[in-house]
């Protein structure tokens, strides 16, 4: 008999991981693709804006810009992205708690439309600061995409994908640099005359998503656990699952959801003053921060530059930043005379992009999501991406700075801080492969109070149970 059903099934198995897929691909494309885009579309027409914001101040003022005021003002608006960034941090939490996980994606693309709009008639209307709120509008974006999409998706894939899907979100933003980059080659809208509609292609991902996203289903935690909507979970589950046995998966989101009753969503100045929350912040902090500080992400906002430094003929500066964008790319997928000297230069910053997709990339961005609680997690998230748009908008100010002080030894400093962040990991954080979110909550409970798990109070033959003796 049972053989007699497995062929029915089939299909509509089929249709539930489609329904997944789908899902991951609707919050990605509006959600961290346009992390990676923006990122790294600005390296393009860095000679053409910096052309043009010196012409522009020459027309009102008949003098040019100095040399260093230039390199100041190119900095500002590479760094008003993270900026925007960090407010787009902060808003995350709230609109996760007060509009859900799939509606604040959704609403989250007004700044993506605002954006492009400036980006387009910026050069028509001569004005350079169209730019800089057009790149503070755009951080904004990914802000809030950056802290809700891994929520969202963590929350909806069942517990045996959910590494699998929460690694996607590092798979758009690779998607999303190499995507910036390939867009930005002369050939396409690299050109000096189309640099305003190639900043303003930030758009399209908007618009598909906008497209696909409300088509899908809600988080089914937020509908169970923050707005006591057993029906809409159960119909969101069935969407994603199927209409196979949902008995277990259900009780374990009964069980957080009475772990979580009568408690309120933490603040993210909460999640310092608690105890039990000590070693997921300190991870949070410590990870979070080391991501940006190892100076990853200024590669693809100053390629052209490290790459002019290291000798790289100008005609090839535009493919080779390619490959540092299919670096990524290609590591988050599988997770898994004497001219060789400047390609030696180049290869060195392809294995440093390698390396940083394996790790830092996918595995930091879902911390947030697996070590809180449903009622920590958007406060978490928040503080998450505070953290890591903070380093970035340090970072990408001091970068050209840093470049022209130390030179050839520019990543000196970046190496410290990867020493530092991998025997951290590899001392103080715990695995969370293949554990419901229950068991990851009650494994860290254990490491924050040693004491207690080990004394003669914990005589639950529960507690026991779950305790490595």
């Amino acid at each position: 008999m049972e053989d007699e059903l497995e062929p029915s099934l089939r299909p509509r198995t089929q249709i539930q991981g489609r329904i997944l897929l789908l899902t991951i691909c609707a919050a990605g494309i509006g959600g961290t693709f346009q992390f990676g885009y923006n990122l790294s579309v600005i390296n393009a027409p860095t000679s053409y804006i910096q052309a043009f914001t010196n012409e522009t101040w020459q027309a009102r003022t008949g003098e040019p810009l100095p040399d260093h005021l230039v390199l100041l003002m190119w900095s500002l608006i590479v760094s008003l992205y993270p900026l925007g960034g960090l407010f787009g941090a902060l808003l995350a939490g709230p609109l996760a708690i007060t509009l859900g996980r799939k509606k604040s994606l959704l609403v989250n693309n007004i700044f993506v439309v605002s954006a492009a709009i400036l980006f387009g008639f910026s050069r028509k209307a001569g004005s350079f600061e169209m730019i800089m709120l057009g790149r503070l509008l755009v951080g904004v974006n990914a802000g809030v995409s950056m802290n809700i999409q891994p929520m969202y998706l963590g929350e909806s894939a069942p517990k045996e994908l959910r590494g699998a899907v929460a690694m996607s979100s590092a798979i758009f933003t690779a998607l999303g640099i190499v995507m910036g980059q390939v867009v930005g080659l002369r050939e396409l809208l690299g050109g000096p005359q189309a640099w305003p509609l190639l900043l303003a292609s930030s758009l399209v991902p908007g618009a598909l998503q906008l497209a696909s996203l409300p088509l899908l289903p809600e988080s089914p935690r937020y509908l169970l656990i923050d707005c006591g909507d057993t029906e809409a979970c159960l119909a969101a589950l069935r969407r994603l699952r199927g209409s196979g046995d949902l008995a277990g998966e259900l009780e374990e989101l009964e069980e957080e959801r009475a772990a979580c009753q009568g408690c309120r969503a933490r603040r993210p100045w909460e999640l310092f003053q608690h105890r039990a929350l000590r070693r997921q912040v300190t991870s949070l902090v410590v990870l979070g921060s080391a991501m940006e500080l190892c100076g990853n992400d200024s590669v693809y906002a100053y390629a052209s530059s490290v790459f002019r430094k290291a000798g790289v003929p100008e005609a090839k500066i535009q493919y080779a930043i390619i490959g540092t964008g299919s670096c990524e790319l290609l590591t988050a997928v599988v997770s898994s005379s004497f001219p060789w000297t400047l390609y030696l230069a180049m290869a060195c910053i392809f294995a440093f992009i390698l390396s940083f997709g394996i790790g830092p990339a996918g595995v930091t961005g879902i911390l947030a999501t697996e070590l809180f609680d449903q009622m920590a997690r958007p406060a978490a998230c928040m503080v998450c991406g505070a953290l890591m748009w903070i380093m970035l908008f340090l970072v990408g100010l001091g970068f050209p700075f840093i470049m022209e002080a130390l030179s050839h030894y520019l990543y000196v400093p970046f190496l410290g801080v990867c020493v530092c962040g991998a025997i951290y990991t590899g001392l103080f954080l715990p695995e969370t492969k293949g554990k419901t979110f229950q068991e990851i909550s009650e494994e860290l409970h254990r490491l924050n109070f040693p004491r207690r798990a080990q004394g003669p109070t914990w005589r639950s033959l529960e507690v026991i149970q779950s305790t490595e003796l």
